[in-house]
């Protein structure tokens, strides 16, 4: 199985002759991860290229094997990817992209620079020359699985980014529990499409990994590139954020894309996360496609990304909850106090297991708020119904008090989407002299449709008074 493709690069320019064209086996990326290595740990630095193509899984999988922290910055920070080794030294690696924002004299003077790709400059080193002559035997480092091992940034929605600190033990039980999440087997072939510093796109793409099976890493997110990927790589699981499964969707209903001009026979799984997933767009994918596998993961990057809850591809009936704890984690929902609630009952979700983050680096403040004897607090308000199936109410900052009621923008959303003529809707809280907070409504309307406010009232009179 190592001969296999494992990685492959889809580049949507090339899609009129060959769509993805093949880099690396699996037994290629084991060979070049440990010249990587033995690069790494004489100079105790990390290089990487931190874009979708396979020298990231490659980079990955150095700089644990050498030991190093990782450090996820791209597409969060206005940076390029920076990682810290046990010894506190700085590498940043740039590539040609990072000179449009980034400038010889703003980089550290101690930072080990590396450069992926040609003309490296004087002041860099070259990644690929270092790597070239390098031994491909297995470096001789003994890690634990309580070794720290990587670090990515979450902004959540209260400021500046936090760094979370995640051991090894975090990141292989996220690639086994999407494995068994999703029975990913040898013949699969995942499309991932979201960016890697995604840590969801990233361990989503791990269960490959387990499996020996191939991925395709897309770039580009129309509904025509992403059925094109698909069909003609005859990718077998497909994770797909809410606004692109609209898109494919509302694509397919104008008419603009034709189901049988694509050979999709073969793509058994449809899973969504990252956001509330609205259950109407679920059921209308099932109208198109209604021998999908369809599941949908709850996840934090404090959590190590997807499946601390998940729904389960056998409970489509209950679509529209999160579902229920995932391989090898425990969930529980509190109140202020940190006690359990009676069921049906709305209070924040905690989770527990494996992946838990270690804390958030050199924040023990932060870390103190949402880590508690082992349960991570997610700030996340929810319910469980009478079979133990968990939904998500909203955040528990975004709650809006009017006249002393809580209101869940998250369920006005959801009964919105129910309406034929509205594409997506978000719903925020807005100052109101007499009960401090009313809901308001940004919606936007499918193509070609026309709705007045009055006829959006009328709709809304389904939903409780308060």
């Amino acid at each position: 199985w190592k001969d296999v493709p494992g990685v492959m690069n889809a580049d949507p320019k090339r899609y009129s002759e060959v769509q993805v064209i093949p880099k690396l086996s699996y037994k290629e990326a084991i060979e070049l991860s440990y010249c990587g290595a033995s690069v790494i740990h004489p100079k105790t630095v990390k290089p990487i290229q931190n874009k979708k193509i396979p020298l990231y899984v490659r980079s990955f999988v150095d700089y644990t094997k050498e030991g190093s922290v990782i450090e996820d910055v791209v597409g969060k920070l206005d940076l390029p990817p920076v990682y810290i080794n046990k010894a506190n030294q700085v590498l940043v690696t740039l590539t040609p992209r990072d000179f449009s924002f980034i400038a010889e004299e703003k980089l550290s003077k101690k930072s080990l620079l590396f450069y992926v790709g040609d003309g490296c400059p004087s002041f860099a080193e070259s990644y690929h020359s270092l790597v070239a002559d390098c031994s491909s035997i297995p470096p001789e480092i003994t890690l634990k699985e309580s070794d720290d091992a990587a670090i990515y940034f979450s902004s959540g929605t209260t400021g500046f980014p936090k760094a979370i600190l995640h051991n090894h033990e975090s990141l292989s039980q996220a690639a086994e529990m999407e494995m068994r999440h999703h029975l990913t087997g040898r013949d699969d072939c995942f499309l991932c499409i979201p960016p890697l510093y995604h840590t969801g796109a990233k361990f989503h793409w791990m269960g490959s990994l387990c499996a020996g099976s191939r991925a395709v890493l897309l770039k580009g997110t129309t509904p025509e590139i992403i059925l094109n990927a698909v069909s003609k790589e005859k990718c077998t699981l497909v994770w797909l954020l809410v606004p692109w499964a609209q898109d494919i969707l509302d694509a397919l209903d104008r008419g603009d894309l034709k189901i049988e001009d694509y050979e999709l026979s073969q793509w058994r799984l449809m899973h969504i996360g990252a956001q509330p997933v609205p259950p109407s767009l679920i059921r209308h994918w099932k109208d198109y496609f209604p021998n999908h596998l369809y599941d949908t993961n709850y996840g934090l990057s404090e959590s190590i990304g997807p499946g601390c809850v998940h729904l389960g591809t056998e409970n489509v009936h209950k679509v529209g909850a999160i579902g229920k704890a995932g391989y090898l984690w425990e969930t529980k929902i509190i109140d202020e106090n940190g006690n359990p609630v009676k069921r049906g009952e709305v209070g924040e979700l905690a989770v527990k297991g494996p992946g838990v983050m270690i804390c958030y680096y050199k924040n023990a403040e932060a870390t103190n708020e949402i880590l508690h004897e082992g349960w991570l607090y997610t700030g996340d308000m929810a319910r469980e119904d009478e079979d133990g199936f968990i939904y998500l109410v909203d955040r528990k900052k975004d709650v809006i008090v009017s006249g002393g009621e809580n209101i869940y923008p998250v369920q006005i959303e959801n009964f919105l989407s129910k309406h034929q003529s509205i594409k997506d809707v978000a719903v925020i809280g807005i100052a109101d002299a007499r009960l401090g907070e009313i809901s308001a409504a940004i919606i936007e309307l499918k193509p070609g449709m026309i709705v007045t406010e009055d006829e959006i009232n009328e709709f809304c009179k389904e939903l409780p008074r308060y």
